[in-house]
């Protein structure tokens, strides 16, 4: 059945169940960075700004280590069973445990015990996260060689990832609906992390993976493997323009519930406006992909980052007072770029996998996968940790008791500096030299060096 499904293109049953692993891992990510540090830690167990940026950092230099030899380890797996899907199986369950122990509150009284307490559970759940999401997108580029059909299941994928949003987001009215507080978060802590597990077992029944893959050699370890990644021009221009959009992603959804709460005074309209602004990014995913069929994914990526940067201006300049519609107008605008600077970086790494293979004659879809998801992770922590060591320093104080330039700052982290990422974004995205027809080309060599044709 397996040589069946690789010799065709994949259906679009086969996409959306396999996009159902971002699903899971998305709504962990998001609610991590935009509720549980700059939310949950913050206004419902008290912890101190700098302390609560803190434990993702700590969680997030965990991976440092954990994702590139995560990477590593299944690209060197030879079980009968394949050398990533089993995987799926093996994290599940630890995944949606330590999702739910996250939510809950330990009897303690000390900041410095309830960081410990957040920190060390926030890094397991880091470990388990990386068991199953390094080799799930390791297994994209092996599933669909194809330059546009990468496209289309990074679309599915993506498209899932933003219902893994709209998950994160419902976790704040979900503890609600169980009393909120720290009763009510443990409690929607428990259930969304049930869900989690589940997902992952028609994931795994779902994938296949390629057996010409499986008998490459491997002759690299872990360090030495990721010297010669590092090196890989093409790739060091990805991971640049991948790391500033990635920054500008989390940073602003990190700060919106900050910037609508004490800046907007609308704490209540976050998951609306986010609704909305999720629903813009889905349903612009098939123009983007449309587009993508003639133009170079480098040159799709800078236009949705120009796009998105335009949208921040508003955030800046939004008062108070304003009607409601101006956030409306900004939730889809802001919507459809980040669409495009969420789903070409991953779109574009399976190409630069192929250009790897080319030149050393090793698949690495493991290491590579596990560098970006690493960077995915610690960029978005690093912003977030200084974003709230910001407000730390400028004295954030109680809602509606924040001086001028408290306001200001959180105004300013959460429009001007996501778009100077942004426009970093755009500008290292200039020297990306992997085309489509060069893409075409390399893919040519490498069947006429496996023998077929």
């Amino acid at each position: 059945m397996h040589d069946e499904r690789q010799s065709r293109p994949l259906s679009a049953t086969t996409k959306s169940v396999y996009a159902l692993g971002d699903f899971t891992v998305n709504t962990v990510l998001v609610s991590l960075s935009m509720i549980f540090a700059t939310y949950y830690l913050l206004e419902v167990i008290g912890m101190r700004p700098a302390l609560a940026g803190l434990v993702p950092l700590i969680g997030r230099t965990v991976d440092a280590i954990t994702d590139p030899a995560m990477g590593r380890l299944s690209d060197v797996t030879r079980w009968r069973w394949g050398r990533r899907r089993p995987y799926f199986l093996i994290g599940a369950v630890p995944f949606g445990l330590t999702f739910a122990l996250l939510w809950s509150a330990p009897p303690l009284a000390s900041q410095w015990g309830l960081f410990a307490y957040y920190a060390v559970l926030y890094s397991l759940l880091s470990i388990f996260t990386t068991v199953l999401s390094v080799p799930y997108l390791a297994l994209l580029p092996e599933m669909a060689l194809d330059y546009d059909e990468r496209t289309s299941l990074n679309t599915y994928r993506n498209a899932a990832s933003v219902l893994g949003i709209a998950a994160a987001i419902g976790m704040r009215p979900l503890a609600n609906l169980f009393g909120g507080g720290v009763d009510g978060f443990a409690a929607a802590g428990a259930i969304v992390g049930v869900i989690m597990v589940l997902p992952w077992l028609a994931v795994h029944r779902v994938s296949f993976e390629r057996p010409n893959f499986q008998l490459r050699s491997v002759d690299l370890g872990v360090v030495e493997g990721l010297k010669v990644v590092v090196r890989h021009q093409t790739f060091r221009v990805l991971m640049a323009l991948y790391l500033c959009g990635r920054i500008a992603m989390d940073l602003m959804g990190a700060m919106l519930i900050i910037y609508m709460t004490r800046w907007i005074g609308r704490s209540g309209f976050f998951e609306p406006m986010m609704l909305l602004f999720l629903a813009s990014v889905v349903l612009s995913l098939p123009f983007w992909l449309h587009l993508s069929r003639n133009t170079d994914k480098a040159t799709i990526f800078t236009v949705g980052s120009l796009w998105w940067m335009a949208s921040l201006l508003l955030l800046l300049v939004a008062q108070p007072g304003w009607p409601t519609w101006t956030m409306l107008i900004f939730a889809p605008w802001a919507g459809m770029g980040f669409a495009v600077v969420d789903l070409m970086p991953w779109a574009m790494i399976g190409d630069v996998i192929d250009e790897d293979d080319l030149a050393t004659g090793e698949r690495r879809e493991g290491l590579y996968n596990g560098v970006f998801t690493f960077l995915r992770k610690l960029g978005g922590a690093v912003a977030v940790w200084l974003a709230l060591l910001a407000l730390d320093v400028v004295g954030l104080a109680e809602p509606g008791h924040d001086s001028q330039a408290t306001l200001w700052t959180i105004r300013l982290l959460a429009s001007v500096v996501p778009a100077v990422f942004l426009a970093a974004a755009v500008w290292f995205a200039r020297d990306y030299r992997l085309t489509r027809d060069e893409h075409a080309r390399i893919l040519a060599t490498l069947r006429a060096r496996e023998g077929r044709g």
